[in-house]
Protein backbone atom coordinates (compact mmCIF):
# COMPACT_ATOMS: atom_id res chain seq x y z
CA UNK A 1 0.00 0.00 0.00
CA UNK A 2 2.71 2.64 1.02
CA UNK A 3 5.32 3.29 -0.98
CA UNK A 4 7.49 5.28 1.39
CA UNK A 5 7.63 6.07 5.25
CA UNK A 6 6.66 9.48 4.47
CA UNK A 7 3.52 8.42 2.61
CA UNK A 8 2.84 6.60 5.82
CA UNK A 9 3.60 10.21 8.11
CA UNK A 10 1.51 12.43 5.61
CA UNK A 11 -1.39 10.42 5.98
CA UNK A 12 -1.00 9.99 9.63
CA UNK A 13 -0.72 13.74 9.59
CA UNK A 14 -3.81 14.87 7.57
CA UNK A 15 -5.72 12.01 9.78
CA UNK A 16 -4.65 13.80 13.02
CA UNK A 17 -5.89 17.32 11.15
CA UNK A 18 -8.80 16.35 9.61
CA UNK A 19 -9.67 14.08 12.64
CA UNK A 20 -9.82 17.33 15.53
CA UNK A 21 -11.46 20.23 12.31
CA UNK A 22 -13.94 17.77 11.35
CA UNK A 23 -16.26 18.26 8.45
CA UNK A 24 -14.75 21.83 6.95
CA UNK A 25 -11.51 20.83 5.67
CA UNK A 26 -12.63 17.24 4.81
CA UNK A 27 -15.13 18.55 2.62
CA UNK A 28 -12.74 21.20 1.20
CA UNK A 29 -10.20 18.58 0.32
CA UNK A 30 -11.89 15.53 -0.74
CA UNK A 31 -13.19 16.67 -3.89
CA UNK A 32 -9.18 17.23 -5.02
CA UNK A 33 -7.72 13.66 -4.36
CA UNK A 34 -7.56 11.78 -7.12
CA UNK A 35 -8.79 8.05 -7.08
CA UNK A 36 -5.15 7.04 -7.97
CA UNK A 37 -3.80 8.52 -4.88
CA UNK A 38 -2.14 6.43 -2.56
CA UNK A 39 -4.42 5.27 -0.15
CA UNK A 40 -7.30 7.16 -1.42
CA UNK A 41 -9.82 4.78 0.27
CA UNK A 42 -9.00 5.39 3.73
CA UNK A 43 -9.62 9.12 3.21
CA UNK A 44 -13.09 7.91 2.32
CA UNK A 45 -13.34 6.93 6.22
CA UNK A 46 -12.00 10.24 7.24
CA UNK A 47 -14.64 12.07 5.04
CA UNK A 48 -17.48 9.94 6.29
CA UNK A 49 -16.41 10.78 10.02
CA UNK A 50 -16.41 14.44 9.65
CA UNK A 51 -19.96 13.57 7.36
CA UNK A 52 -21.55 12.00 10.49
CA UNK A 53 -20.57 14.70 13.30
CA UNK A 54 -22.58 17.38 10.63
CA UNK A 55 -25.43 14.84 10.96
CA UNK A 56 -25.39 14.02 7.63
CA UNK A 57 -25.51 10.21 8.87
CA UNK A 58 -26.72 8.63 4.84
CA UNK A 59 -24.08 10.46 3.32
CA UNK A 60 -21.40 9.56 5.87
CA UNK A 61 -22.99 5.71 5.76
CA UNK A 62 -21.96 5.57 2.07
CA UNK A 63 -19.07 6.94 1.91
CA UNK A 64 -17.42 4.57 4.36
CA UNK A 65 -19.25 1.65 2.93
CA UNK A 66 -17.44 2.69 -0.02
CA UNK A 67 -14.06 3.09 1.77
CA UNK A 68 -15.11 -0.38 3.15
CA UNK A 69 -15.40 -1.48 -0.42
CA UNK A 70 -11.94 -0.90 -1.66
CA UNK A 71 -10.16 -1.41 1.90
CA UNK A 72 -11.95 -4.04 3.82
CA UNK A 73 -9.63 -3.79 7.42
CA UNK A 74 -10.26 0.27 7.29
CA UNK A 75 -10.49 0.58 11.00
CA UNK A 76 -11.85 4.40 9.86
CA UNK A 77 -14.83 3.30 8.43
CA UNK A 78 -15.63 1.03 10.35
CA UNK A 79 -15.73 3.47 13.34
CA UNK A 80 -18.38 5.75 10.91
CA UNK A 81 -20.71 3.06 10.58
CA UNK A 82 -20.37 1.99 14.24
CA UNK A 83 -21.05 5.76 14.39
CA UNK A 84 -24.05 6.42 12.10
CA UNK A 85 -26.18 3.19 13.49
CA UNK A 86 -25.28 4.13 17.22
CA UNK A 87 -26.87 7.82 16.40
CA UNK A 88 -29.59 6.28 14.59
CA UNK A 89 -30.17 3.40 17.30
CA UNK A 90 -29.96 1.35 15.09
CA UNK A 91 -28.79 -1.53 17.80
CA UNK A 92 -29.07 -4.76 16.08
CA UNK A 93 -27.37 -2.95 12.60
CA UNK A 94 -24.25 -2.11 14.21
CA UNK A 95 -23.93 -5.21 16.90
CA UNK A 96 -24.09 -7.29 13.36
CA UNK A 97 -21.67 -5.13 11.97
CA UNK A 98 -19.41 -5.19 13.78
CA UNK A 99 -19.47 -8.96 14.74
CA UNK A 100 -19.04 -9.29 10.84
CA UNK A 101 -16.24 -7.10 10.47
CA UNK A 102 -14.16 -7.81 13.78
CA UNK A 103 -11.30 -9.58 12.33
CA UNK A 104 -10.89 -6.98 9.64
CA UNK A 105 -10.78 -4.20 11.84
CA UNK A 106 -9.07 -5.98 15.11
CA UNK A 107 -5.76 -5.65 12.85
CA UNK A 108 -6.74 -2.58 10.45
CA UNK A 109 -5.87 -0.13 13.34
CA UNK A 110 -3.72 -0.59 16.57
CA UNK A 111 -4.76 2.91 17.31
CA UNK A 112 -8.51 2.86 16.83
CA UNK A 113 -9.22 -0.82 17.75
CA UNK A 114 -9.95 -0.62 21.12
CA UNK A 115 -12.06 2.66 20.37
CA UNK A 116 -14.51 0.21 18.17
CA UNK A 117 -14.38 -2.39 20.76
CA UNK A 118 -15.78 0.77 22.96
CA UNK A 119 -18.68 1.28 20.90
CA UNK A 120 -19.41 -2.17 20.51
CA UNK A 121 -20.00 -2.16 23.95
CA UNK A 122 -21.77 0.74 23.88
CA UNK A 123 -24.66 -0.30 21.02
CA UNK A 124 -24.54 -3.17 23.85
CA UNK A 125 -25.37 -0.72 26.86
CA UNK A 126 -27.70 1.21 24.68
CA UNK A 127 -29.79 -2.10 24.10
CA UNK A 128 -29.66 -3.12 27.75
CA UNK A 129 -27.40 -5.97 27.51
CA UNK A 130 -25.03 -4.57 30.35
CA UNK A 131 -23.36 -8.28 30.69
CA UNK A 132 -22.18 -8.19 27.41
CA UNK A 133 -21.14 -4.69 27.65
CA UNK A 134 -19.05 -5.70 31.01
CA UNK A 135 -17.60 -8.56 28.87
CA UNK A 136 -16.27 -6.52 26.19
CA UNK A 137 -15.01 -4.15 28.65
CA UNK A 138 -12.90 -6.51 30.53
CA UNK A 139 -11.34 -8.95 27.51
CA UNK A 140 -10.83 -5.44 25.12
CA UNK A 141 -11.36 -2.05 26.08
CA UNK A 142 -9.61 -2.05 29.94
CA UNK A 143 -6.64 -4.56 28.69
CA UNK A 144 -5.72 -2.46 25.78
CA UNK A 145 -5.99 0.46 27.35
CA UNK A 146 -3.47 -1.04 30.42
CA UNK A 147 -0.82 -2.31 27.81
CA UNK A 148 -1.03 1.06 25.47
CA UNK A 149 -1.60 3.92 28.15
CA UNK A 150 -3.18 5.64 24.72
CA UNK A 151 -5.54 8.23 26.04
CA UNK A 152 -8.33 7.72 23.12
CA UNK A 153 -8.03 4.28 25.30
CA UNK A 154 -8.26 5.79 28.43
CA UNK A 155 -11.22 7.94 27.81
CA UNK A 156 -12.90 4.74 26.49
CA UNK A 157 -12.33 3.10 29.23
CA UNK A 158 -13.56 5.87 31.47
CA UNK A 159 -16.78 6.42 29.74
CA UNK A 160 -17.91 3.16 29.73
CA UNK A 161 -17.30 2.49 33.45
CA UNK A 162 -19.69 5.73 34.38
CA UNK A 163 -22.23 4.67 31.79
CA UNK A 164 -22.55 1.69 33.24
CA UNK A 165 -22.62 2.97 36.94
CA UNK A 166 -25.19 5.20 35.57
CA UNK A 167 -27.04 2.19 34.75
CA UNK A 168 -27.06 0.57 38.39
CA UNK A 169 -24.56 -1.96 37.46
CA UNK A 170 -21.68 -2.48 40.18
CA UNK A 171 -18.23 -1.78 38.51
CA UNK A 172 -16.74 -0.50 41.89
CA UNK A 173 -13.31 -3.05 41.98
CA UNK A 174 -13.14 -2.23 38.34
CA UNK A 175 -12.65 1.71 38.89
CA UNK A 176 -9.91 0.79 41.43
CA UNK A 177 -7.81 -0.91 38.98
CA UNK A 178 -8.36 2.27 36.46
CA UNK A 179 -7.25 4.27 39.11
CA UNK A 180 -4.09 3.17 38.74
CA UNK A 181 -4.20 4.19 34.81
CA UNK A 182 -5.72 7.89 35.65
CA UNK A 183 -4.22 8.38 38.50
CA UNK A 184 -0.80 9.67 37.26
CA UNK A 185 -2.65 12.02 34.38
CA UNK A 186 -4.01 13.94 37.71
CA UNK A 187 -1.77 16.88 36.94
CA UNK A 188 -1.73 16.66 33.64
CA UNK A 189 -4.38 19.20 32.49
CA UNK A 190 -3.81 18.98 29.03
CA UNK A 191 -7.64 19.38 28.03
CA UNK A 192 -10.76 19.53 29.92
CA UNK A 193 -12.27 16.31 27.98
CA UNK A 194 -9.26 14.39 29.89
CA UNK A 195 -10.00 16.00 33.01
CA UNK A 196 -13.70 15.34 33.20
CA UNK A 197 -12.93 11.14 32.48
CA UNK A 198 -10.10 11.25 35.21
CA UNK A 199 -12.53 12.92 37.34
CA UNK A 200 -14.87 10.13 36.41
CA UNK A 201 -12.96 7.43 38.01
CA UNK A 202 -11.52 9.22 41.15
CA UNK A 203 -14.99 9.64 41.95
CA UNK A 204 -15.94 6.06 40.86
CA UNK A 205 -13.35 4.61 43.51
CA UNK A 206 -14.29 7.15 46.41
CA UNK A 207 -10.83 8.62 45.97
CA UNK A 208 -12.08 12.24 47.01
CA UNK A 209 -8.40 13.91 47.43
CA UNK A 210 -7.70 12.66 43.65
CA UNK A 211 -11.04 14.42 42.90
CA UNK A 212 -10.31 17.74 45.09
CA UNK A 213 -6.70 17.88 43.84
CA UNK A 214 -7.94 17.76 40.08
CA UNK A 215 -10.88 20.04 40.40
CA UNK A 216 -8.38 22.77 42.49
CA UNK A 217 -5.68 22.23 40.09
CA UNK A 218 -8.35 23.47 37.42
CA UNK A 219 -9.31 26.14 39.45
CA UNK A 220 -6.17 27.46 39.53
CA UNK A 221 -5.40 27.37 36.18
CA UNK A 222 -8.01 28.97 35.25
CA UNK A 223 -7.41 31.94 37.22
CA UNK A 224 -4.21 32.68 34.75
CA UNK A 225 -4.85 30.69 31.50
CA UNK A 226 -3.12 32.40 29.83
CA UNK A 227 -3.12 31.62 26.33
CA UNK A 228 -4.30 28.20 26.91
CA UNK A 229 -7.64 27.92 25.28
CA UNK A 230 -8.78 24.73 27.20
CA UNK A 231 -7.53 26.53 30.28
CA UNK A 232 -9.38 29.51 29.04
CA UNK A 233 -12.81 27.69 29.09
CA UNK A 234 -12.05 25.90 32.36
CA UNK A 235 -13.63 28.83 34.54
CA UNK A 236 -17.20 28.85 32.61
CA UNK A 237 -17.35 25.20 31.36
CA UNK A 238 -14.46 22.57 32.34
CA UNK A 239 -15.19 23.23 36.41
CA UNK A 240 -18.77 23.86 36.05
CA UNK A 241 -18.89 20.18 34.69
CA UNK A 242 -16.67 18.69 37.23
CA UNK A 243 -18.52 20.62 40.02
CA UNK A 244 -22.20 18.89 38.86
CA UNK A 245 -20.37 15.56 39.12
CA UNK A 246 -19.57 15.39 42.36
CA UNK A 247 -22.72 17.07 43.33
CA UNK A 248 -24.30 14.08 41.47
CA UNK A 249 -21.61 12.02 43.15
CA UNK A 250 -23.12 13.22 46.37
CA UNK A 251 -26.89 12.99 45.86
CA UNK A 252 -27.27 16.44 45.31
CA UNK A 253 -29.29 15.95 42.42
CA UNK A 254 -30.94 19.63 42.11
CA UNK A 255 -27.43 21.23 41.97
CA UNK A 256 -25.98 18.86 39.30
CA UNK A 257 -29.18 19.74 37.08
CA UNK A 258 -28.20 23.45 38.11
CA UNK A 259 -25.07 23.66 37.09
CA UNK A 260 -25.29 21.35 33.86
CA UNK A 261 -28.65 22.28 32.22
CA UNK A 262 -27.70 25.53 31.32
CA UNK A 263 -23.94 24.22 29.54
CA UNK A 264 -26.21 20.88 27.50
CA UNK A 265 -25.13 23.06 23.81
CA UNK A 266 -21.73 24.29 25.08
CA UNK A 267 -20.27 20.63 26.05
CA UNK A 268 -19.10 20.21 21.93
CA UNK A 269 -16.42 23.32 23.14
CA UNK A 270 -14.71 20.42 25.18
CA UNK A 271 -13.88 18.48 22.50
CA UNK A 272 -14.98 14.64 21.58
CA UNK A 273 -18.03 13.10 19.02
CA UNK A 274 -21.95 13.38 19.89
CA UNK A 275 -21.09 9.67 21.19
CA UNK A 276 -18.42 10.74 23.16
CA UNK A 277 -20.39 13.63 24.36
CA UNK A 278 -23.59 12.07 25.15
CA UNK A 279 -22.42 10.97 29.05
CA UNK A 280 -22.59 14.30 29.74
CA UNK A 281 -26.40 14.71 28.59
CA UNK A 282 -27.00 10.75 30.09
CA UNK A 283 -25.81 12.36 33.33
CA UNK A 284 -28.08 15.26 33.60
CA UNK A 285 -30.98 13.02 32.32
CA UNK A 286 -30.49 10.74 35.46
CA UNK A 287 -30.35 13.70 37.86
CA UNK A 288 -33.10 15.24 36.35
CA UNK A 289 -35.05 11.83 36.95
CA UNK A 290 -33.71 11.33 40.81
CA UNK A 291 -34.50 15.18 41.15
CA UNK A 292 -38.26 14.89 42.15
CA UNK A 293 -38.06 11.58 43.89
CA UNK A 294 -35.70 13.01 46.23
CA UNK A 295 -37.96 16.53 46.43
CA UNK A 296 -40.90 14.01 47.23
CA UNK A 297 -38.94 11.87 49.87
CA UNK A 298 -38.46 15.46 51.67
CA UNK A 299 -42.07 16.13 51.51
CA UNK A 300 -43.12 12.72 53.02
CA UNK A 301 -40.64 13.43 55.67
CA UNK A 302 -41.88 17.15 56.74
CA UNK A 303 -45.54 15.75 55.75
CA UNK A 304 -46.50 11.77 56.52
CA UNK A 305 -48.77 10.12 55.33
CA UNK A 306 -49.84 13.04 53.07
CA UNK A 307 -52.39 11.66 50.26
CA UNK A 308 -51.14 14.49 47.69
CA UNK A 309 -47.13 13.22 48.48
CA UNK A 310 -48.96 9.67 47.45
CA UNK A 311 -50.42 11.16 44.22
CA UNK A 312 -47.97 12.79 43.49
CA UNK A 313 -45.12 9.97 43.44
CA UNK A 314 -47.53 7.86 41.71
CA UNK A 315 -47.65 10.25 39.25
CA UNK A 316 -43.69 10.11 39.29
CA UNK A 317 -43.38 6.73 38.71
CA UNK A 318 -45.90 6.33 35.97
CA UNK A 319 -44.05 9.13 34.41
CA UNK A 320 -40.36 7.67 34.91
CA UNK A 321 -40.86 4.28 36.79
Amino acid sequence: MFTSVWEEISLFALNQIVFYVCFSVKSTLFPVFSKSLFAFSYLKGQYSFGLLETRFYDQALKVAMEGLALTPDDAWAVHSVAHVYEMKAEVDKVLNFMDSREKDWQVGSDMLASHNYWHWALCFLEGGEYEAALQIYDSQIFKRCKASGAMLDVVDACSMLYRLEMEGVCVKERWRELLQVTQPHTDDHVTLFNDLHFLMVALGADEDGAAQRLLEGLQELAREPGDNQQHQLAKSLGLPMCEAMMEYKQGNFSQAVALLHPLRYRMVDIGGSDAQLEVWLNLLVSALLCFPRCLLVERDAVRPNSPLTQRLTQKALALHG
